[in-house]
């Protein structure tokens, strides 16, 4: 079968992102013996004349449209992603019969709604690699893809897979095959992405990933992952961003990993995602040693109390430990402050701010309430205290602030911005 396969994301928030997912799949209908092509265009007015022109010239027989993102996450003036999309989708349908499947992050969360709203033919919900290659011969051969686990049809429930899936070490993308950058992306400013590991354990009481990727934590071959960075590296990449959960858990693969790296000399500067807790010394040094210029510090708040009611596992003392170590070892930290948890009040706030100065980091992402998901701990939290309805499906995005500090977060917030030019929202 011939397949077109199109990021929808035109989005360059923070800088710009490269569809990691769906090259994987990408690669995965490869290997399954099916002809693709790939739209990955920043522009939206670009990407719909693209997706128009492909569909006539290559005459797929089935498009997968990889969301990315739902909303920008900001309390204040929520930007919603979906409208494009659902204009690029207007756009194929217009072109082609053909069956529109969707599927990435974003989608994954919000699996019935997102389906209904964009009015697509079938959806994929978690890792795509297997959904979305039985979907395709279920296709072909005029089977029932409503009995496959994590495909979604409009108005109908999926059958889930079990929590586990074995992530594929033969689904990494090949550099300008399967993932690429367009021509007009500075190449000063991309990091490629690489992702050595899927799901999380950690079960945040806001976040969304255990929607997308599992709460188990599947790690690739390393010797895989190695291979394939050499292959990146030869290709002309020297940037590469660990887009994994985690980078620092478990301990013994990631020090495994940067021994590779060195033992294979690839010169390569590399920026990853760390969990305050359990990095040691020996970790940061290695870390450094191979190439590793600066991390996101998603410590969230500085006071224990909120921590644990956002069922965080470490206290403020772990985070100082992580930060004085990556310090130590010349690593730059951008710090990450989730505002307006359960329990906070404004003395706590000072104190998170104040948490945070103490640390001296290289930047601050501070945040003003929090995106409620599906699913998670602080939904029933919102749902108890009347903030959002029991049936609510939080498609259109909808913030958690914790009673009573709400008028006064984004005023004490902008004060302590003015004070440190590093620190942004």
């Amino acid at each position: 079968m011939k397949v077109l396969l199109i990021s929808a994301n035109t989005e360059t928030i923070n800088m710009p992102v490269l569809p990691l997912g769906l090259g994987c799949v990408a690669r995965a209908v490869e290997n399954a013996g099916h002809s693709i092509e790939i739209i990955n265009v920043m522009d939206h007015e670009d990407l719909l004349m693209t997706a128009e022109r492909s569909i006539g010239e290559f005459a797929p027989d089935v498009l997968g449209i990889s969301v990315r993102n739902i909303d920008d996450q900001v309390m204040g003036s929520p930007k919603f992603m979906l409208g494009p999309v659902r204009s690029l989708i207007h756009v194929c349908q217009k072109a082609t019969d053909s069956p529109i499947v969707i599927g990435g992050a974003g989608y994954s969360i919000f699996p019935e709604a997102a389906l209904s709203y964009l009015g697509a033919d079938f959806g994929i919900c978690g890792q795509g690699e297997k959904a979305f290659v039985n979907l395709l011969e279920q296709i072909e051969t005029g089977g029932d893809p409503a009995e496959i686990p994590d495909v979604y049809l409009p108005g109908k429930k999926a059958p889930r897979s079990p929590d586990h899936h074995s992530l594929l070490d033969d689904d990494l993308p090949r550099p300008n095959i399967h993932l690429f950058a367009p021509f007009d992306i500075d190449p000063n400013t991309l990091w490629m992405p690489f992702q050595t590991r899927r799901g999380c354990p950690m079960n945040c009481n806001y976040c969304s990933t255990a929607a997308i990727e599992g709460n188990i934590v599947e790690k690739r071959d390393l010797s895989v992952v190695v291979k394939m960075l050499s292959e990146y590296h030869k290709a002309g990449f020297q940037n590469f961003f660990f887009v994994d959960n985690i980078f620092n858990m478990p301990v013994s693969y990631a020090k495994s990993l940067c021994h590779l790296i060195l033992e294979k000399k690839l010169d390569i500067s590399w920026r990853c995602i760390i969990y305050p807790w359990k990095l040691d010394d020996e970790l940061a040094q290695l870390m450094a040693e191979s190439g590793c210029t600066e991390v996101s510090l998603g410590f969230e708040s500085g006071v224990a109390e909120i921590l644990l009611n956002l069922n965080k596992k470490f206290s403020p003392g772990d985070v100082r430990q992580v930060s004085q170590a990556l310090k130590k070892y010349k690593i730059g930290q951008t710090g990450f402050l989730l505002l307006g948890a359960p329990g906070e009040t404004e003395n706590t706030i000072k104190e998170s701010f104040e948490f945070a100065d103490s640390l001296t980091l290289d930047g601050m992402k501070v945040t003003c309430g929090i995106r409620i998901y599906p699913r998670t701990g602080l939904a029933e939290t919102a749902i108890a205290q009347g903030i959002i309805e029991p049936d609510d499906d939080l498609l259109f995005p909808k913030f958690y602030v914790q009673p009573g500090i709400k008028e006064t977060l984004k005023p004490t917030v902008d004060k302590w911005l003015a004070k440190y030019p590093n620190w942004f929202v």
